[in-house]
């Protein structure tokens, strides 16, 4: 990875095709700037969009408005929760939304951001500020709630198991780096080919420590209390549950009739649809992108359109 782009966009050529639909003019919200690759792409594409861009990170903040410096007259950055953010941004005349769930590789390769198998701590917070981070998740949480995200977030099947091992370690010295953490949890996990088997766990504190799955409720919630006519909105995802959340509501959002489904006949006026999706499978990533950047397999991106009003 060079220096000057330390971040590969995933699905690139993918986001700009979900929102060719989306009107000329008008705000884009990227509700996770992260680097700017998706945001330079789109501002590129679209010169009469204006572009908010929002992230945690104030190293992401930073990096990004100095690679985006050529739209400085379109392109303006907010640090902060898109969940925070958001509700008052769909005030203007939103053209696109935009949302990449994934994390950087930036901060996936910085040892002291914490997320990685071979960091030297464990933090894991998107947010560098926040006073919660995966320490406290590893050292503090009782047994139940690991056993619960483990289960719930990891979807692993020898969550009981992975919960015992950190509790048992824990109680001889303090867990203090992602190393310790990968070699205990990798002493009582099934191994999986050349992936580290506890990825999906180190996954599941990182939701934890975020509240990933909350942020993307609170995304949709206010898109559904305040739908903005004619934008499109394409979201990211890397995790089953994510996905599964996107999905669910894409649906919803897409279904006219409301009725119960033990009705004998419409009686609702089937005309509860907030738009539509352009396609039901999600957009994936292709052979070569995959094979330029492995993290991008378990990508998907899922588009919806709002109905003008």
């Amino acid at each position: 990875m060079n220096e000057k782009i330390p971040h590969i966009p995933v699905l690139l050529d993918e986001v700009l095709e979900c929102f060719e639909a989306m009107p000329e003019e008008g705000v884009f919200i990227d509700c996770t700037l992260g680097y700017g690759g998706h945001s330079e792409a789109i501002l590129k594409k679209f010169p009469k969009i204006r572009l908010v861009g929002i992230d945690q990170d104030p190293e992401a903040i930073a990096f990004a408005t100095k690679r985006l410096e050529p739209f400085k007259a379109r392109f303006e950055a907010r640090r902060g929760r898109f969940s925070d953010l958001l509700p008052e941004l769909l005030e203007l005349p939103v053209a696109g939304i935009l949302a990449d769930f994934g994390v950087s590789s930036l901060q996936l390769d910085k040892k002291e951001r914490g997320f990685s198998f071979q960091s030297e701590t464990l933090d894991m917070r998107m947010n560098p500020e926040a006073g919660f981070s995966a320490y406290d998740v590893v050292n503090g949480y009782p047994t139940e709630e690991l056993e619960r995200i483990f289960r719930e977030y990891a979807e692993e099947r020898a969550w009981r198991k992975a919960a015992r091992a950190v509790v048992e370690a824990r109680a001889k010295k303090p867990i203090e780096s992602g190393v310790e953490l990968s070699e205990i949890l990798g002493r009582v996990l099934p191994k999986r080919g050349k992936t580290n088997p506890a990825t999906a766990l180190f996954q599941a504190i990182r939701i934890e420590v975020n509240d990933e799955l909350g942020e993307i409720r609170r995304l949709l919630d206010a898109l559904e209390a305040h739908p903005p006519a004619g934008a499109v909105v394409g979201l990211i995802t890397f995790h089953s549950l994510e996905d599964r959340l996107v999905k669910q509501r894409f649906k919803k959002w897409s279904t006219a009739c409301i009725c119960p489904p033990e009705a004998f006949r419409c009686t609702c006026g089937g005309d509860h649809a907030l738009g539509r999706m352009p396609g039901r499978k999600p957009f994936t990533a292709k052979a070569e992108e995959v094979k330029r950047n492995p993290r991008s397999r378990s990508a998907k991106l899922r588009c919806f359109r709002f109905e003008e009003r």
